[in-house]
């Protein structure tokens, strides 16, 4: 894949209120592109992404006054080290608008916001088909990482009994 060299000549900010409804396409376009289907609501995408605590925050990259991609960060914690981190859980550009900087601005943005939150380290993890970025993170300082040990899961909706 040919990366661009050239920077990013929109602007990447926080989330706006009058982002959501974009964001939750962009959402829904993402988890398409992993053969999933979206079934987030706007009013669970705002109790997540608004108010003064956030459960995860949101970057834009805006191109000429429209938003073309979001990078969403979830905190994340090394409580044995007294570490906070975030882990750069969605990254996503607008086709049209990819191979123009806007996701290295997202990814330089997440970094300075986790710093700004005190974190110590931003983690991003990949499907392992995914290799347009295999080289692209560790270009921009990453460094890989041992996949994590078995991990288990429950459901705790009502439904589950």
């Amino acid at each position: 894949m040919k990366q661009s060299n050239e920077k990013f000549s929109g602007v990447v900010r926080c989330l706006r209120v009058e982002d959501l409804p974009r964001i939750q396409q962009m959402v829904g376009k993402l988890a398409e592109h992993h053969g999933d289907v979206a079934t987030v609501t706007l009013e669970e995408l705002a109790r997540d992404v608004l108010g003064a605590s956030p459960w995860v925050r949101i970057l834009v990259a805006e191109l000429s006054g429209d938003v073309v991609g979001y990078a969403a960060l979830c905190p994340l914690a090394q409580m044995q080290f007294g570490a906070r981190g975030m882990d750069l859980q969605h990254l996503f550009v607008e086709e049209h608008a990819r191979r123009l900087g806007a996701g290295r601005a997202l990814i330089k943005a997440s970094q300075a916001r986790a710093r700004a939150e005190g974190c110590k380290y931003l983690s991003v993890g990949t499907h392992p088909d995914n290799v347009m970025v295999h080289g692209i993170y560790p270009a921009m300082g990453f460094d890989p990482l041992d996949p994590p040990g078995p991990r288990f899961r429950i459901n705790l909706s009502e439904t589950a009994a």
